[in-house]
This record gives C-alpha cells, structure tokens and sequence, in this order.
C-alpha cells in the first residue's frame, strides 16, 4: 500500500463569526508518512464534538486556520508498520482537528501510538463517538482517583454525553451513583448499576446528596457543566471528597476558603484539548476491555445524525444546537 494517499477533507479557511456563518468547503488534499511511525488512516466515522464547532468560531484562539477539523475518528490503517496495517482502530486528539489537520476527512495522518484497536463489538461509528467523551471521563477519574466501590459518585450533568460516560464508569467500579439533571427526565444512558436521579430545578442538590449519605456527602463530584452547579457540588462534597471540573459558562465563582480546607476538599481540572492523540490513546486502551465485556457501551448512533462531508455544516449545526444525540460524519 502506498505511503501516500489523496484525501477527501473538509477546510475551514478562517474563523466564523457564529455557526450559521460557516463555510465548510470540501477540497482533495495529497497526504503522507513523513516519518517511519507513522500511520494512514482510512476514515469509516468521525464524531463531532460542540469543540469542533466551537474552535470553528473562534473560541479556541491556540486553533490554526485553515485546517480540516476533527477530533474523534475509526478507521482501518491502511500505510504504516506491517504489523497495524489492516487492523480496524479508534482514536481522538486535543491537537487533532484542533491544531493540526484532524478526521473530518477520508483519511488523517497520526502516529501509531494514536490509534487503539477496535473492539469487536463496536461498530465504526459507535467507536467513532467514543473518544471526546470517554477520554474526558477517563481523564477525570485519572487524575480525582477512580471510584472505589461503595463510594458515593454525584454526576452534575448527568445526561450529557461526558456526563454518561462518567456513569458507566463509575457504575462500572460498583460505586453508587447519583446523576443530577436540570429538569424531571430519567437517565438515559447505559450503567451497570442503579443510577438515582436528581431534578436540580425541583430539590437542594447538595442537602438531597448530603440526605441520602446520611449526612456523609459525594467522595467525588463530576461537575460537567460548571458553574451554574458550583455551589450544589461543593454543598454535596464530602470531607476529603474530590470535584472534577471540565466546562465553565461563566468562569468566576464565589469560593469559599473554609469550606474548601475544613472538608480537605481536591479539586481537579480537565482540559482534554491539552491532551495529544498519543495521550488520549494511553486512555482509551484502559477502557477497551470494559467495552469488549460489555460493561462499558458506546453511544448508539442512529441514522438520523448520520452525515456525509458534503452535509458538514448541518451537522455542526446540530451539534452547537445542544442534540442529545452522537452525530458522526461518514465521509465515504
């Protein structure tokens, strides 16, 4: 197979002002290996994500333009070291798509230690949507300790897509989870354990969390949203408890210094953008046998959401306009 290939990519020239001013266009672009590690990827599906739309307006200001956008992809290596060429794979970057040429595309260039292997089970769009949202989990767990079963696990955003991921594995360790969500619905994704779920609009989450423990509170909080539950998570932390931030919407908040040190309370940071693709394949291998055990599921991608590269801004559009569904990009 040759070293070369001449791909199919989706461009964005310059920033947007907004997503309805996108300009996606489709172009033919000649790629390469460079170097000997090195591997082509023939794209099956690639995922969007809201930060592929949002470093297409401009608020990611380290994004490079013009660039083919693009975090998550699956695929089959098709040129690089013998041993991978043929084998189905899955990966997601910080940097693909983002500061680099990403999977929006029929093929991407990354280095081997990117691509993980496919599970069996999963097909290649399910594996497609696996990345941004699962790494992020992993990420937070990573850093925060992973729940040990028995420990209490609060979810603040528990139906968005990070949000899930967290559950699953948190559900997945055997701890008891708590999912709070901002109006009456029920938990949507999958878990393997009984998930409770709070109305945030109806109850005091932090006095609700602090009830159901008996007294005791949440040994981690995955706050997916920021801020609007900054107070809730921090109410419902239990002493040496751990709360994982990935997302603001407004970045100030009025912190309480003693509540912070009497609780000997950690808070931890997640920006999966400063994670390259090698970093964030180091992640999902851990998760791979939890998918392949059926424990760990992908998002179902339903055929709706389903987009061909000529179909780009639509499916952008759908993204930035909050989908509660995985829509994925098949550029073949």
């Amino acid at each position: 197979m040759s070293d070369a290939v001449t791909a199919r990519a989706l461009r964005l020239e310059a920033k947007a002002a907004d997503p309805g001013s996108l300009l996606p266009t489709v172009a033919s672009r000649p790629l390469s290996r460079t170097r000997p590690e090195d591997v082509i990827v023939e794209i099956a599906a690639a995922a969007v994500n809201p930060s592929d739309v949002k470093a297409a307006i401009g608020m990611m200001p380290y994004a490079v333009f013009p660039r083919t956008p693009g975090r998550d992809f699956a695929g089959r290596v098709i040129a690089g070291p013998a041993a991978l060429v043929g084998r189905e794979v899955f990966g997601t970057g910080g940097d693909v798509g983002i500061r680099r040429d990403g999977s929006h595309a029929t093929h991407l260039v990354v280095d081997q230690a990117a691509v993980v292997p496919k599970p069996a089970s999963v097909s290649m769009r399910e594996a497609a949507g696996i990345g941004v949202p699962f790494v992020t989990a992993a990420e937070g767990y990573n850093r925060a300790g992973l729940p040990k079963a028995g420990e209490t696990v609060l979810v603040l955003g528990a139906n968005g897509k990070v949000g899930q991921a967290a559950i699953q594995i948190a559900t997945a360790q055997g701890a008891n989870v708590i999912g709070v969500v901002r109006r009456a619905e029920p938990y949507r994704g999958h878990a393997s354990g009984p998930v409770t779920v709070l109305d945030a609009s109806a109850v005091d989450v932090g006095q609700a969390v602090r009830d159901m423990t008996g007294g005791r509170g949440a040994d981690i909080v995955f706050n997916t949203v920021g801020d609007p539950y900054y107070e809730a998570g921090t109410k419902a932390l239990a002493v040496l408890g751990r709360q994982i931030f990935i997302a603001a919407i407004n970045k100030i908040v009025s912190f309480d210094i003693f509540a912070f040190y009497r609780g000997r309370h950690t808070y931890v940071g997640i920006d999966t953008l400063a994670l390259t693709a090698v970093d964030s394949a180091r992640l999902l291998s851990t998760l791979v046998p939890g998918f392949e055990s059926g424990q760990l599921k992908p998002f179902p991608v339903h055929d709706d959401f389903v987009y061909g590269l000529d179909s780009a801004k639509e499916a952008y559009l759908q993204v930035i306009g909050s989908s509660q569904e995985r829509v994925v990009l098949v550029p073949g």
